[in-house]
């Protein structure tokens, strides 16, 4: 049975993703307390596929507004020096804006979301 108002969701480019995350300047809301950030996997990566130094932790994050809905999802490579690898910064994956869901084009997923 279909759910009586479905959320309608939008698949688009990396590119397009990376843009919005960062025009919403979500990471630094995020850091300076307007989300909380919920870590849901915590795993040791792949050594080959991520090429980060030893104990640095694959992240899956979902960032929650006051009312505790996911306004985005990114992953992240946390080093033991509690820097992010990789680019440096969280790379989002899914984003809930304006009544939309925003998700990755299917060929650009990367890690499960």
């Amino acid at each position: 049975m279909a759910a009586e108002n479905p959320i309608p969701i939008q698949r688009i480019s990396k590119e397009e993703m990376c843009r919005m995350f960062n025009d919403g300047n979500y990471w630094q809301r995020a850091k300076e307390g307007e989300f909380t950030m919920i870590l849901l996997k915590d795993r040791h990566p792949s050594r080959i596929e991520a090429d980060e130094p030893i104990c640095t932790m694959s992240q899956l994050v979902s960032y929650r507004d006051r009312s505790d809905s996911e306004v985005a999802r990114v992953h992240q490579y946390l080093r033991p020096n509690k820097t992010i690898g990789a680019s440096g910064k969280p790379d989002p994956k899914r984003m809930f804006t304006g009544g939309i869901l925003y998700r990755l084009n299917k060929k650009q997923q990367g890690t499960k979301d």
